[in-house]
């Protein structure tokens, strides 16, 4: 990486971190362009050279996340069931996850802007918006490693789907708890996880006493 790339990269992550720390203090309606391209000392064009818009600096983090899901899910072994090789991408990337995000900002912010999007209807139709795309996307790479076509065999679609409610529960409960750390979130999910197999085979109903 050159001067130039090396100057770009840090602009580019300093109005991150500004976007972010304003989402999380003030609120993501509150906040507008101009308070993030000021807070960094920079005119509102120079923002739009890095970002699209604000939404794109709130979920810039959990993309970057997403992608190494991705990776991970694309080199997990032929021989794994889907469902496996989804939980093994999720936990197996997770301190590729870390790094990544310390890289670009503090963990702690990283957590208290999760909890922003959950809780700003624009940002969590979004999020879920978002969510939909990544289960096609992991579907499609289910189907492609068991040989089948998603668009004619269900099932790539539903283990992805009943795996993506999984996340989903563990997203709101931890945005809901009082452990906003990212190992919190780990141990959350991990727990979660490893229910759906026993869930999904097990007999719910309480037997009587004897």
């Amino acid at each position: 990486m050159n001067l130039r790339e090396r100057k770009k990269r840090r602009t580019r992550d300093a109005l991150l971190r500004a976007a972010l720390e304003l989402f999380a203090t003030r609120g993501y309606e509150e906040t507008t362009v101009d308070d993030i391209a000021a807070a960094v000392d920079v005119s509102q064009r120079t923002f739009f050279r890095y970002f699209a818009g604000k939404e794109e600096t709130a979920f810039f983090v959990p993309r970057l996340a997403e992608t190494l899901v991705v990776e991970a899910l694309r080199t997990r072994p032929p021989d794994e069931a889907p469902l496996e090789a989804l939980r093994r991408a999720v936990l197996e990337s997770w301190d590729a996850i870390n790094e990544a995000v310390v890289e670009l900002v503090p963990i702690e912010l990283h957590m208290r802007v999760y909890r922003v999007i959950e809780s700003t209807p624009a940002l969590l139709a979004a999020h879920l918006r978002r969510s939909a795309e990544l289960e096609e996307q992991l579907a499609c790479i289910i189907a492609e490693r068991e040989g089948l076509d998603v668009d004619l065999d269900p099932r790539p679609r539903i283990v992805v789907a009943l795996f993506g409610g999984v996340i989903r529960v563990t997203e709101r409960l931890w945005s809901a708890g009082d452990d906003v750390t990212l190992d919190g979130m780990r141990q959350l999910t991990t727990t979660y996880l490893d229910q759906v197999g026993p869930a999904l085979a097990g007999n719910w109903r309480a037997r009587p006493s004897p």
